[in-house]
């Protein structure tokens, strides 16, 4: 009942932010060690790191968000530059938070300010322009007056980056961009360019003051040249290697400080630089920041370490080089003790590292950590929030699902996806989340550490869905189709068909027995859950509805669109539309007490509505995104409204009616359930079962370790106590002599002392009677001074009383002289004011006059100036006209030089694209040619080597013949080795016989145990047959709880109840058939467990004769091998023998080429021997004895081969148990 409620407005109160604004220049400050200050939507955050608090500063009303900030060196204010049709710098006290300058001017044609920055003293501040004009004023802000202007760059597309002044001196800064690089002085109401050496234009990144003459500026190639007063000092280069790991996104960078180029190194912009004590930090490459610190070297700064972002490998990256582009660091910041230093990345996020503790060691890769938890970078498309536990789900274009807990504002799990989600929905346990991406839409768990899917539904690209309040359903937008489906059993339900467009949104009721859904149709329909139709509808053609609330009733539904009205409906019919003042309304929500109503608008502010509705409508605005409001949300217990943004912000808010009820609502107890799959809590309690077992055995080490130490402290006890005892009998006889010697002592200084006090009384009595004599002496002298002093004082009175009168004579004469010329002057006055009123008669008249010709000379200018005001008047008109044709030509102009500029960039790429292209060919041509010379060389080299070949050659063919004659004594000796070798093979072959016999008894043995394993394997079956029928039956069991539940629905409809009993009773009652098979299963069952027992007790004894047989193969086994140990041995020697012989062979086959001569000259020599009848000097073998020794050791050869093989098979043969001998090495 509407009379029944109070109108009142919902009191919104902000309670944190999750994102940052990243495109902000300088967007990440310290105001002390605790306090950092970054921008979030249209706020700035000031979040605490210890206590993880926020406080936060709104922006100013309907701005076009943040582009700069700067805080003030003494961390009282800080400046917010915000983009509009007029650019403003606003001024906040960072102690009450407050507005405290608002800062605008006409004299930039810009709409927003790249930079912003403070002098020293905190009492000036500089602020850079953007395009077109690009000018620079530099402020007194307290005044809100600007002192000076210029325009630093006189290129329209040459872009300025950052400005900032020299730490020493309020009148000088610097500004760096695109071609420019200047610095300035302020003098006396104007700024005016230092003049700076002269260098090639470059793309200025950043830049830094080190010092008060010098800086250091970073450039878009990775040099960083260093200037000190005015003159380029030093360059440095940043650049990173192309590695394997490169391609993962974690290139490590290097710095040097030489001009040549490496082609193994990529050059990488620098993107930030920050001053601190010891040197300097900048930024360079995919999330890579370099420290420099002073040298006393001529290099002035050396690179000291290097500190990365971790970057995991995700396959759900695009590319290396996207990762990459994402984790640029932007900005950084130290923390004024120099302990901390903060950077903003490219994609949203800030990062943290202490300088002080151990994660900064020199010479090591030191890693970022993420500073509060990472945020969305990417627009936000999806949000829902969980019923039963304090938490909210997002998705987002960044291709990441994340789970949030808004009681204690953090981020409890994040996944990142191949696909971008477009929207997501929470389940009202807490424990599932459905997504939809634009291939699938997934159902998935949500476990302790991940988000895993189990279900898969093929609805591409869907926009919108919604778990029903009991979870039992949810709806999935497919298009212009709602399609209803089971959560548990995931059939689809039913099908909502009727929207003529994409349909934008869908919400249940609250008894979940409605659907209302709106669309770009602008159609909201009212759909029954139970029969699937529609049960009311209002439809708008001229309004594209984004979003729809249904009241806890379910007879009121509050939709908005983009006709900038927020309508109230309700029995198909529009009750009231209230106006929103010219802005789009894309979000609304109801709260489920339904006494808060609330609306997101296009700009990023929540509207509170006075609810019941009104018209004209009242609300109260609150500035939060940066951008659109895409969702928004109220938790279950209507104590939190949250929403995002396509800034990629989520903002959560404190909710309550203006008498504070949302305060009295429902006490919820919020689940702790959570869901782990069975593999991880199987390694959890694995690694728990270890850690216990380490725990235990580093209890009875540690008690074992202090029983040692007891037993060794009670030994050092016991000899400390005895070396004490002894020390005491010692220390005692000691100190009995020492008393001794102190009475002793004493004895003889009581006499000293006597004495000296006897000396002492005799010089004090001749003291005082000296000193009585001087007494009295001083006393007759002060009687002479007081004397003299008496007559000296009546002197004094004497000469004073004659002063006096004298100077009383003097005064009385002047004062007679000064009273006659007074008389004198008094009637000169008189005399004066007479001609004065003389003089002041004629004036008035004078005036009177003039005043009467002046009137006249007015009017005749004032017609004059009138005539002239029309005159320009109609110039103006004409100038106007003119102007408006110039600005039409002057936008063409700019048109054609845009585009030519764009053809200029197309060219200079495809210039690049060529110069490298040209390069590489001249890298190839000179490595060619190297190449080239190379081989000429080598070929050279060659010819010398075959001319010293042939020369050796011929030596050579000279040893030949005498060579053949140790060949044939060679091969004598080998044939009592081939005796030896065939003594081998017999035994050889006696153990082979050996191994088959075994072989025999193995494959029996075999053949039982794959009898048994079949067995086994029957029985298997049956148990899984077994396993299928109780599965079966709970299955059926299943469907018959289902069918029953969907007969409760009609427990108000005795017909419809009783025909689907009746059904039930058809498809679940057993027949007598059944029955009697049941009890025939009873007999089967009683057999089956018969056997089952008979082939149990056959397993278990084939089980002990099977041990038994291995343990007397494994004996053999081990016998068998260690005799082919003792053979492999005997082989591997004669091996080596032959190898030797083989050597000695080959080495006299090449000199069997001896030159002809000398073998003609030999064999004669040798027929001269034999025609005398003398010996030869060894034996003579023929040609045909050589060919068949030759023979001989190739048939050796072979069976040698053989038995190698053989033996590597009986090697390899496995045990009976499975296992194989160990591997032997075998001489070749």
């Amino acid at each position: 009942d509407r009379t029944s409620l109070d109108m009142s407005i919902a009191i919104a109160n902000l309670r944190h932010v999750f994102g940052l604004k990243g495109d902000v220049a300088n967007n990440v400050a310290f105001q002390d060690e605790q306090t950092i200050i970054y921008p979030s939507g249209s706020n700035c955050i000031l979040y605490n790191i210890e206590t993880k608090m926020q406080k936060f500063i709104s922006s100013v009303d309907k701005s076009g968000g943040m582009t700069a900030m700067a805080l003030t060196p003494n961390k009282r204010y800080i400046a917010v530059a915000e983009k509009g049709e007029k650019a403003t710098i606003t001024i906040y006290d960072l102690q009450t938070l407050r507005k405290k300058k608002v800062l605008t001017t006409t004299e930039v044609q810009s709409q927003q300010y790249a930079s912003l920055a403070f002098s020293p003293d905190s009492k000036y501040l500089v602020s850079q322009g953007a395009r077109p004009d690009w000018t620079l004023l530099y402020w007194a802000w307290e005044k809100s007056k600007p002192m000076a202007s210029i325009r630093t760059s006189t290129n329209v597309s040459n872009e300025v980056y950052q400005v900032s002044f020299n730490p020493n001196d309020n009148a000088q800064f610097c500004v760096v961009g695109n071609g420019v690089f200047k610095t300035y002085k302020y003098n006396e109401g104007t700024l005016k360019a230092n003049p700076i050496q002269k260098i090639e234009p470059q793309n200025f990144l950043c830049h830094s003051w080190l010092s008060e003459d010098r800086i250091i500026v970073g450039t878009d190639t990775g040099r960083m040249l260093l200037f000190e007063g005015q003159e380029h000092k030093k360059d440095f280069h940043v650049s990173a290697p192309v590695t394997a790991d490169s391609t993962a996104g974690d290139r490590a960078g290097t710095a040097g400080q030489s001009d040549t180029s490496d082609t193994s190194k990529i050059q990488t912009p620098v993107l930030c630089v920050r001053k601190y004590s010891k040197g300097f930090l900048c930024s360079a490459g995919n999330g890579i920041v370099y420290m420099y610190e002073k040298t006393d070297e001529r290099e002035l700064y050396k690179k000291a370490r290097e500190i990365r972002i971790p970057i995991s490998a995700d396959s759900a990256q695009a590319t290396a080089n996207m990762k990459g582009a994402l984790h640029e660091i932007m900005h950084m910041t130290i923390s004024p003790s120099e302990e901390t230093i903060v950077a903003g990345t490219r994609n949203s996020q800030l990062y943290t590292i202490g300088l002080t503790g151990a994660e900064i060691s020199k010479g090591e890769h030191s890693l970022f950590e993420t500073l509060s938890q990472p945020f969305h970078y990417d627009q936000i498309t999806g949000l829902d929030v969980c019923i039963r536990k304090p938490l909210i789900s997002t998705c987002s274009l960044d291709r990441t699902v994340r789970i949030w807990n808004y009681e204690n504002n953090s981020l409890d799990l994040t996944k990142e996806f191949q696909e971008e989600a477009f929207s997501v929905a929470l389940h009202p346990s807490g424990l599932y989340v459905l997504v939809g991406f634009s291939d699938k839409l997934r159902l998935m768990n949500i476990l302790i550490d991940d988000i895993q899917p189990f279900k898969e539904f093929t609805i591409r690209g869907c926009r919108e869905c919604q778990f029903s309040n009991g979870g039992h359903l949810f709806a999935a937008v497919h298009g212009n189709v709602i399609q209803l489906y089971a959560t548990y059993t995931f059939e689809n339900v039913g099908n909502l068909k009727g929207h003529n467009g994409k349909v934008r949104s869908i919400v249940w009721s609250q008894d979940d027995s409605k659907i209302i859904s709106c669309g770009v149709d602008g159609a909201v329909y009212e759909w029954s859950v139970y029969t699937s139709k529609r049960e009311g509808e209002s439809v708008l053609k001229t309004c594209s509805y984004t979003c729809a609330a249904v009241s806890p009733d379910g007879s009121t539904t509050f939709a908005v669109g983009s006709d900038k009205t927020l309508k109230e409906i309700s029995d198909s019919q529009i009750q009231r539309e209230v106006p929103a003042a010219d802005t789009v309304l894309t979000q609304c929500a109801i709260s489920r007490s339904g006494r808060m109503l609330f609306v997101g608008t296009a700009q990023g502010s929540i509207r509170a509505m006075k609810f019941p509705l009104t018209v004209p409508g009242e609300w109260t605005e609150h500035q939060c995104h940066a951008s659109s409001i895409t969702k928004m949300r109220i938790s279950y217990d209507d104590g939190f409204l949250f929403t995002v943004g396509e800034d990629a912000c989520l903002y959560t808010f404190k909710i309550m009616d203006k008498e504070g009820r949302g305060l009295k609502a429902k006490d919820i107890t919020y689940a702790e359930e959570i869901l782990i799959s069975k593999s991880d809590l199987q390694e959890k309690d694995t690694a728990m079962k270890e850690l216990k077992t380490r725990v235990y055995e580093l209890n009875m080490e540690n008690e074992y370790q202090l029983r040692l130490k007891d037993m060794n402290h009670h030994e050092k006890t016991k000899e400390l106590t005895e070396k004490f005892i002894q020390e005491m009998e010692s220390l005692k006889t000691k100190n009995q002599v020492l008393k001794t010697d102190k009475d002793k002592e004493e004895a003889k200084h009581e006499e000293e002392r006597q004495e000296l006090i006897e000396k002492q009384h005799q010089e004090l009595q001749d003291l005082e009677s000296a000193n009585n004599q001087k007494l009295m002496a001083e006393y007759e002298k002060y009687q002479e001074l007081q004397a003299k002093s008496q007559r000296m004082q009546e002197e004094y009175e004497r000469q004073l009383a004659a002063k006096s009168e004298s100077h009383k004579q003097a005064l009385r004469e002047q004062t007679e002289q000064y009273e006659t010329k007074l008389h004198e002057k008094i009637g000169q006055l008189e005399a004066a004011h007479d001609e004065q009123r003389q003089t002041m008669r004629i004036h008035e008249e004078t005036k009177k006059q003039i005043e009467e010709d002046a009137d006249r000379e007015i009017l005749d200018i004032k017609n004059m100036y009138e005539r002239r005001l029309r005159e320009e008047k109609e110039g103006n008109m004409r100038l106007t006209g003119e102007t408006g044709i110039m600005k039409k030509k002057f936008k063409s102009q700019e048109q054609e030089i845009e585009a030519l500029k764009s053809d200029i960039n197309n060219l200079n790429t495809e210039k690049s694209k060529l110069n490298g292209v040209i390069k590489s060919l001249e890298k190839d041509i000179l490595g060619l040619k190297k190449e080239i010379q190379e081989r000429d060389e080598t070929i050279q080299d060659k010819e010398k080597r075959i001319y010293d070949l042939k020369k050796k050659n011929q030596e050579l063919e000279k040893f030949k013949f005498v060579l053949d004659y140790k060949i044939r004594e060679l091969k004598k000796q080998i044939e009592p080795r081939e005796n030896d070798i065939k003594a081998m093979k017999d035994q050889i072959q006696e153990m082979d016989t050996e191994l088959e016999r075994y072989n025999k008894n193995n494959t029996a043995l075999d053949l039982k145990i794959e009898e048994s394993k079949q067995k086994l394997k029957a029985n298997k079956e049956e148990m899984a047959l077994q396993r299928q029928k109780v599965h079966d039956m709970e299955a059926e069991l299943k469907r018959f709880r289902t069918d029953v539940s969907n007969c409760v629905q009609y427990i108000q409809d005795p017909q419809m109840l009783k025909s689907s009993i009746v059904k039930l009773n058809k498809k679940y009652v057993q027949s007598e058939q059944f029955v009697e098979a049941a009890g025939m299963d009873v007999d089967i069952q009683k057999e089956y467990a018969r056997q089952r027992d008979h082939l149990e007790r056959s397993v278990a004894s084939f089980r002990k004769k099977l041990t038994k047989d291995q343990q007397i193969h494994r004996a053999d086994n081990v016998r068998i091998m260690q005799e082919n140990v003792s053979l492999i041995k005997e082989i591997n020697d004669l091996r080596r023998e032959l190898k030797i012989a083989r050597t000695q062979i080959s080495s006299l086959k090449y000199a069997l080429n001896l030159d002809q001569n000398k073998k003609v000259h030999d064999l004669e020599a040798n027929s001269n021997v034999l025609k005398k009848g003398a010996p030869l000097p060894g034996p003579i073998i023929s040609i045909e004895e050589l060919d068949q020794s030759k023979k001989i050791v190739e048939i050796q050869k072979s069976e040698i081969k053989r038995l190698r093989d053989e033996l590597r098979h009986s090697i390899n043969r496995p045990l009976s148990n499975g296992q194989r001998l160990p591997p032997m090495e075998i001489a070749q």
